[in-house]
């Protein structure tokens, strides 16, 4: 597994987990890296920037997100598929060089990792849609 995929998944546990456990990112960040010594340097630096563009970009990103998944809002959606477009949305925002498919083609197979099948189809659309409209914004 290539580095930065790593770091997109410890980007997306760590966001899951501040998700669900309701704990504040550097709750978060204390407890989640003291268990994961052996993570090298350029893992953790990328994983922590997707991470803390995520959170303190939590309500822009959110409302990207709930603009683009058609009659879902964010409190309905699974908590992985939530958290992998945080995560994908994040780097959109804080990579903008990073071309938009490879964005999605990372947070397509995270999800068929982390999720359901079902997810992939919902989360590629919602990236595509919020990606393309980031583009339009940009130029």
């Amino acid at each position: 597994m290539g580095t930065r995929r790593k770091s997109r998944e410890l980007a997306l546990q760590m966001l899951f987990q501040a998700d669900m456990g309701r704990q504040g990112a550097d709750d978060v960040r204390r407890t989640f890296w003291a268990e994961r010594n052996e993570v090298g340097d350029d893992v953790r630096g990328f994983a922590d920037d997707l991470f803390r563009t995520a959170t303190d970009r939590t309500t822009d990103i959110d409302a990207l997100i709930e603009g683009h998944a058609q009659h879902w809002r964010m409190e309905r959606m699974a908590a992985v598929d939530r958290n992998i477009l945080r995560a994908a949305v994040a780097e959109f925002l804080g990579y903008p060089h990073t071309p938009r498919a490879v964005v999605i083609n990372e947070a397509i197979e995270i999800a068929r990792k982390f999720s359901s099948p079902e997810s992939v189809q919902f989360i590629n659309g919602v990236l595509d849609s919020v990606g393309r409209d980031l583009e339009k914004a940009r130029a």
